[in-house]
């Protein structure tokens, strides 16, 4: 029998018993309440021995979809599983008469309610001796085999739900990037830095505060074409304009681009301002902000703050480097002289020597970025702040005060990867909007990815945007440092995929 036939058959089989317990009036049944989580069971009983549980005399109720059982003539075995762990049943036929014998039709994969006493059996195992068991839901569809899971990783992507059921590495993945946002809120929140949280539209008018090419959409009580936020950037300056003085922002983007193993369409930024700061500071928060954070969850470990990732060892307990572009890519290109790091023809020249596309309007800036990026980038292994980006690159960002033509801003890279941007912000209105024209100027060229003028923007400024530093951090990037994910997907539990039946390509971009 080939392998779909005999998962066709598996199907209608269990299908014929649900139909029996519908005609029963058993189907789906809702009344039933659980009063503990296995896993807080088996941290309560970890350093119990046998007497110890049994004198407890701990009756319990829980429920959770049962992963393995065993049938031994009066006594069976399941092990259930729910949110925060497994833990084992002991079935007795004489305890549990006629509802034993309805357990020998249960299947793996069902969803089950057992009530009864903790007690550790002859092997030393935490388990539940039922009293009372129940089926709460029918598992129409047998779960992949234990020994071999979701070996397709395209449908480990697709079934994500069938992936957390038997894949631990996932479940596990995903707490810790729960974890990692609610550390991040809370050392925000604290009173070292007193950040207030916020949320900002999803829909603009204008799309801005990055470069990247939006997705466009339209209200139709309005007739007008709007866009998902590329990023929040401009509302949350605005409410620095207002006076909130500290703001953060955890929420989705949307840009319009390629899919790879470091890009989804959709991502999860942490973008905050403080007032009276400058980028210095946002590059000391970021540096605090993961190495706490890799202290904080994995605190059990001999040296938390030594990650894994992709083969690479990453000590985020050491300072960061704070290397300038510009001497980032002298390094790495010797044969180009320091003083024709701003001089167009001769960086031009260059990048043509290494086979680096260059586009007629592109300045020096955009060429030298596009040699870092075909360079350095992905030998930045170890964290490493690059900083000085060019004016060119960074419409948003404050000028340095000894050079126009380069701002104080900086991008952090760990493992090639390029995981926060921040800067001092511009707040000079009359120099926005001069650079918000430049970008105009661009998109009228061909870029995709230039910004619009935003003038309300431009308006909030003259009323007087305070010294500021903005810093943006992607979520997803740094859940695959904190979990040593090589894939983007990996960290979202619905990633981006192409229709069911059509070759998902994933391509780098």
């Amino acid at each position: 029998m080939s392998e779909d036939n005999q998962g066709t058959d598996l199907i209608a089989e269990r299908q014929a018993k649900l139909a029996k317990l519908r005609a029963q009036g058993q189907a789906y049944p809702n009344d039933f309440r659980i009063d503990a989580f296995v896993g807080d069971l088996q941290a309560e009983c970890e350093r119990l021995d046998a007497a110890a549980v049994e004198a407890l005399d701990r009756r319990v109720n829980i429920a959770g979809r049962m992963l393995a059982k065993r049938i031994m003539g009066k006594a069976s075995f399941a092990q259930i599983q729910d949110a925060s762990g497994r833990l084992q049943l002991f079935l007795q036929q004489a305890a549990l008469g006629e509802a034993y014998e309805d357990f020998k039709t249960f299947d793996v994969g069902d969803v089950v309610a057992a009530s009864g006493r903790l007690m550790r059996t002859r092997t030393g195992e935490l388990s539940v001796k039922v009293e009372q068991l129940r089926l709460l839901t029918k598992s129409l569809r047998p779960l992949p085999d234990k020994f071999h899971g979701l070996a397709d990783v395209e449908t480990r992507y697709r079934q994500r739900y069938v992936d957390l059921i038997i894949n631990e590495q996932a479940r596990e993945t995903f707490r810790i990037r729960a974890r990692l946002v609610r550390f991040i809120r809370d050392f925000l929140e604290g009173p070292e830095y007193r950040y207030m949280e916020v949320e900002t539209p999803m829909m603009h008018a204008i799309p801005g505060g990055a470069t990247a090419r939006p997705f466009i959409t339209h209200h139709n009580a309005l007739d007008l074409p709007m866009y998902l936020r590329v990023a929040p950037e401009l509302h949350l300056k605005r409410l620095v304009v207002g006076g909130f003085d500290r703001v953060y922002e955890i929420n989705r983007n949307f840009r319009n681009e390629g899919v790879s193993t470091r890009h989804n369409p959709e991502f999860t930024m942490l973008e905050l301002y403080q007032a009276y700061g400058v980028y210095t500071d946002v590059m000391d928060l970021t540096e605090n902000l993961i190495r706490d954070a890799a202290r904080a969850l994995f605190a059990e470990r001999e040296e938390p703050t030594k990650l894994p990732w992709e083969g690479q060892l990453i000590d985020v307990g050491q300072p960061f480097q704070r290397i300038p572009l510009a001497d980032a890519v002298l390094a790495k290109n010797p044969q180009i002289a320091a003083g024709e790091i701003q001089d167009r023809s001769a960086i031009a020249a260059h990048a043509g020597k290494l086979g680096v596309k260059v586009e007629a309007n592109w300045g020096w800036g955009r060429i030298l970025l596009e040699i870092f990026e075909a360079t350095v980038e992905a030998d930045l292994i170890q964290p490493t702040f690059i900083t000085q980006y060019p004016t060119e690159v960074s419409p948003l960002s404050r000028a340095t005060d000894s050079d126009p033509e380069i701002t104080d801003r900086f991008e952090l890279f760990i493992n090639g990867k390029e995981l926060a941007n921040g800067f001092s912000e511009l707040n000079d209105p009359a120099d926005q909007a001069a650079r918000f024209r430049a970008q105009v100027q661009a998109k009228d060229a061909g870029d995709l990815e230039a910004m619009h003028f935003d003038a309300d923007y431009v308006r909030a400024l003259e009323y007087g945007l305070p010294p500021t530093a903005g810093l943006g951090v992607g979520i997803d990037r740094l859940v695959m440092l904190f979990t040593d994910s090589a894939s983007i997907r990996d960290v979202l539990l619905f990633p981006y995929l192409r229709p069911e039946g059509q070759i998902d390509l994933v391509v780098d971009s």
